[in-house]
């Protein structure tokens, strides 16, 4: 069944702002198994000219749909989680993600599509810090898959 395409363009922010800590930078570094140290050391990071720890290109995916969350599971848009994957996800960085960071996201339903018996959405979202300056964009384009004819 196809998605409601009167969804793309609706914007979704984040209920409240993400704190960005060392332990959360070094838990996902670690889980994707990433042993960079300025991703666990302040001297590390510091010495390749970072204020403090980064973390890697993919952290914002912990917190990038969260805005867009509800629209997702809206029944009016008519996801079926059940034949959900994952299809691609892309980062634009104006600069690194940084422990201390609080970081505000708000998600766009971007483009809704078929390709074959799949519906592809892709939704957008803009990461800024509290003070409104600009960190990444991130592009995170799900798959529902189609059944059988």
């Amino acid at each position: 069944m196809a998605l409601n395409r009167d969804f793309v363009g609706r914007t979704f922010p984040a209920a409240t702002p993400y704190e960005v800590s060392r332990v959360k930078i070094k838990e996902f570094a670690a889980a994707i198994g990433d042993q960079n140290p300025i991703y666990r050391d302040p001297e590390a990071a510091r010495a390749a000219g970072h204020p403090d720890v980064i973390a890697p290109p993919t952290f914002p995916i912990v917190f990038s749909l969260a805005g867009a969350g509800a629209a997702l599971a809206d029944p009016e848009l008519g996801l079926d989680f059940s034949m959900v994957v994952h299809g691609e996800q892309r980062f634009h960085y104006t600069r690194p993600v940084r422990a201390g960071d609080e970081l505000l996201c708000v998600s766009t339903i971007s483009d809704i599509r078929s390709v074959g018996r799949n519906e592809l959405l892709t939704v957008t979202s803009e990461v800024t810090t509290v003070a409104g300056e600009p960190v990444c964009t991130t592009y995170n384009t799900l798959i529902e898959r189609g059944g059988a004819a």
